[in-house]
């Protein structure tokens, strides 16, 4: 009598990649990209916009500050230049 085989435990734990699961694991990145956005722009606006220094972490704060000063912004006089035109 031959002995009986048992499977190696590596063949149980090996998950066949498939495209849904693809697609899972992009659309979970972009919501952990989408979260990770949302909250430096809350963290934005708790601190450095209000001109206060952040408690935890003043060198994301400064980080911040020069993003946020590097954005080219649009003043009220060219709003409402474009907003004229588009009447």
């Amino acid at each position: 009598m031959a002995a009986a085989r048992t499977p190696s435990p590596v063949s149980h734990l090996s998950v066949p990649v498939s495209e849904e699961s693809n697609a899972v694991l992009s659309i979970v990145i972009a919501m952990l990209v989408c979260l990770v956005l949302a909250g430096l722009v809350v963290v934005y606006v708790a601190y450095p916009h209000r001109g206060e220094k952040m408690p935890a972490a003043p060198w994301l704060g400064d980080a911040l500050g020069k993003a946020a000063d590097a954005v080219p912004v649009i003043d009220e006089d060219e709003a409402d230049l474009l907003h004229s035109r588009s009447q």
